[in-house]
């Protein structure tokens, strides 16, 4: 398909322009299918390797054919991976709402292991038409040391020009998925063959759609089993694809205080 290689080469772009311009450089990786395919795009663009860390900031409460997999594409793919744990729930934010509150635990992680390690720049596997205040975000999008991010204050990306010239002490996220929409994901993991998380296919009539950790993720109803099912069902469906993430359905204002504070 035309619009999945200029959308690969857009990307591929994006990311040879972020290892050229920023460093210290690290890549945020989930296991999820957007993350695996920004992975994907990553070997593609620096001719089979990842040149960089591949980081998993774990709340421990992932499902266990995500930690599997994990163990086993680290090993086969030759990733970097940095892996970073999560404080606790109590020393979270009260005021949030739960599932806002323990999704907040990664926000933290993810600040302690950019501390430690010193990165200026964070790719992240995000698109905008995952959630509204996504869809605000640059492809190269600024942020304060503590990953605040000022949706007002953000650079102007007309016809694709990127700014990537940034000063000292800024802190950088990298989107490089930014303008893909899930059945972009989907076509291009079918024709990519991209390995996934099997909890993306049906079983007994359910399957996940966005996996998060176990304790704030549902499954949806389908009987999508296969990679075909799945584009089909997107074809048709008007149900969004975060409907089995919990903390998308509380207060109005919960996600935009998460990407506020440096949620990814």
């Amino acid at each position: 398909m035309q619009r999945l290689d200029e959308l690969e080469a857009q990307s591929v772009y994006i990311l040879r322009e972020a290892y050229n311009r920023i460093d210290p450089l690290a890549m945020l990786w989930s296991m999820g299918k957007d993350s695996n395919v920004i992975v994907w795009l990553a070997k593609k663009a620096f001719f089979g390797r990842v040149p960089f860390p591949c980081v998993h900031v774990d709340t421990g409460k992932k499902f266990k054919e995500m930690y599997d997999f994990r163990t086993r594409y680290a090993r086969e793919w030759g990733l970097n991976l940095v892996v970073g744990d999560c404080p606790p729930i109590e020393a979270i934010d009260p005021s949030l709402p739960p599932a806002a509150r323990s999704a907040a635990r990664k926000t933290d992680g993810l600040k302690a292991l950019i501390e430690k390690h010193g990165y200026q720049g964070i790719i992240a596997g995000i698109r905008r038409d995952e959630q509204a205040m996504r869809a605000k975000e640059r492809v190269f999008s600024p942020r304060g040391l503590t990953g605040h991010w000022d949706v007002k204050d953000q650079p102007p990306e007309f016809w694709d020009q990127y700014k990537t010239d940034f000063p000292p002490g800024m802190h950088i996220r990298i989107h490089p998925l930014l303008h893909w929409t899930e059945l972009d994901i989907w076509h291009y993991i079918r024709r990519e063959e991209i390995p996934i998380v099997p909890l993306y296919f049906a079983r007994n009539g359910k399957r996940y759609r966005s996996l998060g950790d176990q304790d704030i993720t549902s499954p949806i109803d389908s009987n999508a089993a296969t990679i075909d099912d799945i584009i089909e069902e997107l074809a048709s469906t008007r149900t969004s694809e975060r409907a089995g993430r919990a903390m998308d359905h509380e207060h109005e204002d919960a996600f935009e205080r998460l990407r506020a504070a440096g949620y990814m």
